[in-house]
């Protein structure tokens, strides 16, 4: 029973994940400007009154009926994966769990989303502040990436030998990381709204080298579209967030495309390697079309999928590697 209510809650970060980016990206983040509900109430249909009259002040605001739905559809999810972990960690605890495998793997798990929790609430009530909005993305993976972990503990409870290469363990790590920056990068040209900061490929703004601003680019405590002493971002700082994701992209697909061909070199490893690669060549020509076809929904919130996958795919590996399968 804990082996399916793992996996099932496993899909199910996934596709919150996913919705998430979906929110974010449909500008739907602040549908319902306070937390946990919404205008105080437990549904949008509720705080109907509210939403309507926000809207009629503001009809290209942020509040409308259809964003308040998707906000909360979101926040309901968020909460059963909670309840579902919370579930998970109860019954690593019982004596015949403990006897198979560690509970504290779970227990960790319950601290993430507490934190994912708050990080949510902040998100809203500091009006999608860069900073908040891509920790709320990192945690949101995090918690993607144990429950991943877990699902093969519970999968492969007895380990067979497997002769590993140290280099292969060692590079299934730095990948990790690697694709883990990239990630962060990328959640920082979202919240920051410069995935359209280029337009042109392979060139930006008609050049390798436009001009960019770092210093504000990557201040972090500063609020969404502003410099750290409340000056509008200037486009040079927009550009070099993208800019450096771009290259970040680069560098991190080349390593992981020859971590790939070095699995499937390995007998053991063989359909990592297949599907690293595959995941790899996916995702990278989806960043091309969102730059291509300037940032259509699907492409956007695919290419969120991609890098939750990735995520997978990595942990997978790194599993793997370590213990022998």
């Amino acid at each position: 029973m804990t082996r399916k209510l793992v996996l099932v809650t496993t899909f199910i970060t996934f596709c919150l994940i996913v919705l998430g980016a979906y929110v974010r990206l449909a500008d739907a983040g602040l549908g319902c400007p306070d937390w946990p509900g919404c205008y105080g109430q437990l549904t949008p249909h509720h705080a109907k009154e509210d939403i309507l009259e926000a809207h009629a002040a503001d009809p290209h605001g942020p509040v409308s009926m259809p964003k308040a739905w998707k906000e909360m559809g979101h926040r309901y999810i968020a909460m059963l994966v909670g309840f579902l972990i919370l579930v998970i960690a109860a019954l690593s605890w019982r004596k015949a769990e403990r006897r198979l495998r560690s509970p504290w793997l779970p227990t960790v798990l319950v601290g993430v989303v507490i934190l994912q929790g708050m990080f949510g609430k902040w998100t809203v009530t500091m009006l999608l502040k860069p900073a908040i909005v891509t920790g709320h993305l990192m945690g949101g993976l995090l918690t993607l990436a144990l429950l991943t972990w877990l699902a093969l503990r519970h999968l492969a409870p007895r380990m067979t030998a497997w002769d590993v290469v140290p280099g292969v363990r060692r590079a299934a790590v730095v990948g990790f990381v690697l694709l883990a920056i990239q990630i962060v990068l990328g959640g920082w040209v979202s919240t920051n709204y410069a995935a359209l900061a280029c337009t042109d490929l392979p060139t930006c703004q008609g050049s390798f080298l436009p001009q960019m601003d770092f210093a504000h680019a990557f201040h972090i405590t500063r609020e969404l579209g502003e410099t750290a002493d409340g000056q509008m971002l200037p486009l040079a700082a927009l550009t070099a967030i993208h800019w450096t994701h771009r290259v970040g992209a680069v560098v991190v697909a080349a390593f992981l495309f020859l971590f790939a061909a070095r699995l499937m070199r390995e007998p053991g490893m063989r359909g990592c390697g297949v599907w690293l690669a595959g995941l790899l060549t996916v995702q990278f020509l989806l960043g091309l079309a969102n730059v291509w076809f300037s940032l259509p929904l699907p492409l956007a919130v695919a290419h969120n999928a991609g890098a939750a996958a990735l995520v997978m795919i990595m942990v997978i590996i790194n599993f793997r590697a370590r213990q022998g399968l």
